[in-house]
C-alpha cells in the first residue's frame, strides 16, 4: 500500500484556498510567520502545512492578537509546547484595559453634540488624537473608542470651553497619564513579573503570569481614581472658592454674604453692653458678615482657618468689652471721689480768700 502524495500548491492556489492575498503570504514569509516554500526547479511549492499555518494566523488575528504576538505563539507551537497557558497569557496582555465599549456616531449627531456648527479643523484634530476614528468607506460616520471621553469633551464645550482649548488640555493630560502608566508598569515589572522575564515561561508560569495580569489590570485605574478624588477634595474647593469670590462684583461683595452662628443667650452688663453667657448657649442666632470682610480674613489666614479666626476675634472683643464693663463701676467711683475732693479743695481755697 503506497502513501498518498501530499498536495502541492502554487502561491496563487494557496492564496485562493486560505483567503489571503499573494502579497500577504509573502509578507508573512518575510516576518517569519510562514515557512519558506520548497524549491522545485524554477517553481516554489507550498503544502498543507502552509495552508494550516495561514488558517491559524487568520484565526488568531480575528481573536485580536497582533502579528508580533502570533509569531511568539507559533514559535512556541513549533517548539512542541502546549499553547493553552501561552494563549491565555497573550490574551491577557493584548486584552482591553477598560470595560468601556466603543461606539459609532454620525457626522450630524457629532455636530449637534458640539454646538451644531461644523468645524473641520477640530474634527481633524479629534481624529489625530484618536478621540474619533474614521470608518473606511463612510465619510458620514466615525468610530468612538471612548464614548466617555467624547462625552466629557461635549460637556466642556457646552460649558463654554473652546474646542482648541479642550484639545490642548487632552494632550497635556495624556502626557501626564502616560507617565503614570509607565511608572506603574515599571513598578509591577520590578516587584511582580521579574521572575518570569529571564527565561521563556513554562506552561504553569504562563498561567500564573496571566492570572497576575488579570488581578493587576484594574489596580492602575483604581489607584488613579482614588488619588484624583483626594487631590480634588484637597485643592478644588479652595481653588474654586478663591477664584469665584474674587470675581464677585463690588456690589455683591459689599452685601452680607456669609453667615456664622453666635450664642443667643446673652446677659446685660452695666452701661447697656451685652456679654456672652458663662454657661452653654441655649440657641444660636445667625450673624451675617460682609463677603469683603470674610475674603480679607481668608487671604490673611487661609480658608481652612477663616471661621476659627473670626470666632477668636469676636471672642476677644467680647472679653475686652466684658472687662471694660466690669471695671466701669470702680472707674466711675474713682472719678466721683476725685471730683468731690476737687470741690472740697476749691471750697477751702475760696474760704481762705474770703
Amino acid at each position: 500500500m503506497t502513501d498518498q502524495p501530499q498536495p502541492e500548491y502554487r502561491i496563487e492556489d494557496l492564496a485562493h484556498l486560505s483567503g489571503a492575498t499573494v502579497r500577504t503570504i509573502r509578507a508573512y514569509q518575510d516576518r517569519g510567520l510562514l515557512p519558506r516554500p520548497e524549491r522545485r526547479g524554477r517553481a516554489n511549492v507550498y503544502g498543507d502545512a502552509h495552508l494550516a499555518r495561514l488558517r491559524q494566523i487568520a484565526d488568531l488575528l480575528e481573536r485580536g492578537y497582533t502579528l508580533a504576538s502570533i509569531k511568539e505563539l507559533l514559535e512556541a507551537w513549533d517548539a512542541g509546547r502546549d499553547l493553552g497557558g501561552v494563549l491565555g497569557l497573550v490574551a491577557e496582555i493584548d486584552g482591553p484595559w477598560s470595560d468601556e465599549k466603543a461606539s459609532r456616531i454620525g457626522r450630524a449627531d457629532l455636530h449637534t453634540a458640539f454646538g451644531g456648527v461644523p468645524d473641520d479643523a477640530a474634527l481633524a484634530e479629534a481624529v489625530e488624537l484618536g478621540v474619533l476614528e474614521r470608518v473606511p468607506g463612510r465619510d458620514d460616520e466615525f468610530l468612538v473608542p471612548s464614548p466617555q471621553e467624547l462625552a466629557v469633551a461635549a460637556e466642556l464645550h457646552s460649558a463654554g470651553v473652546p474646542l482648541a482649548a479642550i484639545a490642548r488640555h487632552l494632550r497635556e493630560v495624556r502626557a501626564e497619564v502616560e507617565h503614570i502608566a509607565s511608572r506603574f508598569l515599571d513598578f509591577t515589572t520590578e516587584h511582580v513579573f521579574q521572575p518570569f522575564l529571564d527565561h521563556p515561561p513554562t506552561e504553569a508560569e504562563a498561567v500564573e503570569a496571566a492570572a497576575l495580569i488579570r488581578r493587576l489590570r484594574p489596580l492602575a485605574q483604581q489607584t488613579i481614581d482614588a488619588e484624583l478624588a483626594r487631590a480634588m477634595r484637597t485643592l478644588a474647593t479652595r481653588h474654586l472658592r478663591h477664584h469665584l469670590v474674587e470675581s464677585l462684583p463690588p456690589a455683591a461683595a459689599d452685601r452680607p454674604a456669609v453667615t456664622v452662628a453666635a450664642p443667643s443667650a446673652r446677659r446685660e452688663l452695666p452701661g447697656g453692653e451685652r456679654a456672652a453667657p458663662s454657661g452653654p448657649a441655649t440657641g444660636r442666632d445667625p450673624v451675617a458678615l460682609p463677603a469683603a470682610t470674610v475674603r480679607a480674613v481668608r487671604d490673611l489666614v487661609g480658608p481652612e482657618n477663616t471661621a476659627e479666626f473670626i470666632a477668636a476675634a469676636a471672642q476677644r472683643e467680647v472679653q475686652a468689652r466684658t472687662m471694660d464693663a466690669l471695671a466701669a463701676p470702680a472707674t466711675r467711683g474713682a472719678r466721683t471721689a476725685a471730683t468731690a475732693r476737687t470741690k472740697a479743695t476749691t471750697a477751702d481755697l475760696d474760704g481762705e480768700d474770703g
